[in-house]
């Protein structure tokens, strides 16, 4: 049964209004909502029958398009998704779906040669490999680095429409500070402006409403969220986010910080691994001697720049600055007091 463009817009909008957790659907309200969406992308104002409603509800929860949604009806009057986490665009993907995306991976691979197409080479192996896997059963040839126990990917989609819609977002966020205190997510409205990775955690840069601060809010520690429609969003034209991380490791970073030059040297043996795979894209080599190799970096001076620096043990010696090296220092013989306890 094909799926005509208005269906569409109902079926998405229904599925968006279930996903905000944070308010009481009726059936008035779902279609309210839905009279609004038809008349801002098609201009319909004739509004939509209770009927027609009801009849969505009953597909979506249906196999008919694959969505099996999970819609229950709370005190006889809410209508709610039994998995919060749930959405008609965590649907599996059809078999009709899966010949289309062979088709295209194969045009894609063509395309290749352009230098414009460098960053598609995991996202098309990945989904060829996924796409084979699936149709014969075939072993996984190709593993790629992931965390299966990591939280937050499925906000995903969504805070990034909010970033390209410009919305502004309550945001509830339970972060490890609040953990001791209280068991309490903490509500607050930001303006999301870049979605961040980082070793494999995703992360959020957004400014609150309540103090105009930048904060970085990890994906996986937002409990929910949901758009405000009536909310209007303040943008931050005075930060280039296309390259607010250049001058970085990680995430940890404020407006303020200014990148500072580190020296640091590393030994012979590690040497070509260091110079093979750059601590940052800034590294260069300053001089080499019987010592080892020693390097330079513009970064700023912040907790994941110790930590990558730590990482490498004995084979790497800060320079400086004196405050990294003091700290890193410090760190270390922090933790040779460990290993030095009897148990």
């Amino acid at each position: 049964m094909a799926t005509n463009k208005i269906a569409l817009i109902r079926y998405q909008t229904i599925d968006k209004c279930l996903q905000n957790h944070f308010r009481k659907w009726t059936l008035e309200d779902l279609i309210e909502k839905v009279s609004e969406a038809l008349y801002e992308y098609e201009g319909i104002t004739t509004g939509i029958s209770k009927r027609t409603i009801q009849g969505d509800i009953q597909i979506m929860r249906s196999d008919k398009l694959g969505y099996n949604a999970p819609i229950i009806v709370r005190e006889r009057k809410f209508y709610a998704y039994e998995e919060k986490t749930y959405s008609i665009h965590n649907s599996p993907v059809s078999s009709a779906d899966l010949d289309k995306m062979k088709e295209v991976i194969s045009v894609m691979k063509q395309l290749n040669g352009f230098n414009y197409f460098d960053d598609m080479n995991e996202i098309i192996t990945r989904l060829e490999n996924n796409i084979s896997k699936k149709n014969s059963q075939q072993p996984n040839y190709i593993q790629f680095e992931e965390n299966p126990l990591l939280k937050g990917l499925e906000h995903l989609n969504r805070l990034y429409q909010g970033i390209v819609k410009k919305q502004a977002l309550l945001i509830s966020y339970q972060s490890f500070k609040n953990i001791s205190k209280s068991n309490e997510p903490k509500q607050a409205v930001y303006y999301p402006y870049l979605l961040k990775e980082y070793r494999n955690r995703w992360f959020l840069l957004a400014k609150a409403r309540k103090d105009k601060t930048l904060y970085t809010l990890a994906l996986d520690r937002i409990v929910d969220f949901y758009e405000l429609a009536n909310e209007p969003f303040i943008d931050a034209p005075e930060i280039d986010f296309e390259h607010y991380y250049d001058n970085s490791l990680g995430v940890t970073k404020s407006i303020k910080d200014r990148e500072q030059r580190v020296i640091f040297r590393v030994n012979k043996k590690l040497a070509p691994y260091v110079i093979t795979k750059p601590i940052h894209a800034t590294q260069k080599i300053v001089n080499e001697n019987e010592l080892g190799v020693l390097f330079s970096m513009e970064v700023i001076h912040n907790f994941e720049l110790e930590r990558e620096l730590l990482g490498f043990g004995e084979e790497l010696e800060v320079i400086a600055p004196k405050l990294l090296r003091r700290n890193l220092k410090r760190r270390l013989e922090k933790a040779l007091e460990y290993y030095q306890r009897k148990h």
